[in-house]
């Protein structure tokens, strides 16, 4: 093997995990093109909240898997309120705060404190979570209008605007 044929090898086995995310982020969670099962959750004041309220109404739905505690979160947050702001009339932003290491009022201390980008539920027995396969928090789901997945991603560094892009363009064209 010459120099060259190893420095391509050394620079292919680095660069591999930081491709991998990117290329897999479809791969995530609940397939893309499936329709999650609707379940019910809570909202901050514990009343009951059915997602099929919201999912398959003829509106895009953008769920992000979300905790107080979530470096990565807050990494996303600008994305998510560049989105909130652009399209929040024709699009439904749920922010799902998992029960894993806080509260209810944990996550209400914070939502009073800090400008979120949509309603806010309570997933305190996990089935949102399972019902969307969620792997971490940081994990978005944009559903198009009829309700099948059209995105799955995790991390800060999504192009969320991408993925809500297109499910609002594919909401135009079955229209």
């Amino acid at each position: 093997m010459n120099r060259w044929s190893t420095a391509a090898l050394v620079s292919a086995s680095l660069l591999s995990p930081l491709i991998q995310p990117l290329v897999a982020q479809d791969q995530i969670g609940i397939a893309v093109g499936t329709k999650p099962e609707v379940v019910q959750l809570e909202d901050l004041e514990g009343n009951l909240v059915d997602l099929g309220d919201y999912i398959g109404k003829g509106k895009p739905v953008l769920l992000e898997f979300w905790a107080t505690w979530c470096a990565l979160c807050e990494e996303l947050e600008p994305a998510m309120a560049a989105v909130s702001r652009e399209h929040g009339e024709e699009l439904e932003i749920l922010v799902v705060a998992v029960a894993v290491n806080q509260s209810v009022s944990r996550v209400t201390r914070h939502v009073n404190s800090h400008e979120m980008p949509g309603k806010v539920l309570w997933d305190g027995e996990g089935r949102a979570v399972r019902a969307f396969m969620v792997p971490s928090t940081s994990y978005v789901v944009v559903l198009d209008a009829e309700g099948k997945v059209a995105y799955t991603g995790l991390g800060g560094r999504q192009d969320i605007e991408a993925a809500v892009e297109k499910a609002l363009g594919d909401a135009t064209r079955s229209e």
